[in-house]
């Protein structure tokens, strides 16, 4: 039996990231090398999230849940570039959004 917590993650983390990557270099002209650092993650898993191989598995309510969650990755990616956000404050960042989308009866 797993968490809401676990199950979240599983379904909804890989999205999240897939749409910070996006941000990051498309809009701010990250690298995949120095996405994947202020993520926390490999310069292989942003390649995944660019090219939808990793982050874009069937989530039920998807059309209605990932503009939410895009609009959280593009806040983000800004202060992703803006401060020195760490890994851990992205972790959190993503319990931000799981709150959230639970407190909206989204999940």
């Amino acid at each position: 039996m797993s968490t809401s917590c676990e199950s979240v993650a599983r379904h909804f983390l890989p999205l999240y990231r897939s749409f910070v990557a996006k941000e990051l270099v498309k809009k701010y002209s990250y690298t995949q090398v120095q996405a994947a650092k202020k993520l926390g993650t490999t310069q292989a898993a942003i390649s995944q999230y660019l090219t939808s191989k990793r982050g874009h598995k069937r989530i039920q309510n998807y059309d209605e849940i990932a503009p939410l969650i895009q609009n959280a990755a593009a806040e983000v990616a800004e202060r992703l570039t803006t401060t020195k956000m760490s890994p851990e404050e992205f972790s959190e960042s993503f319990c931000d959004l799981c709150k959230s989308l639970q407190k909206a009866k989204k999940i």
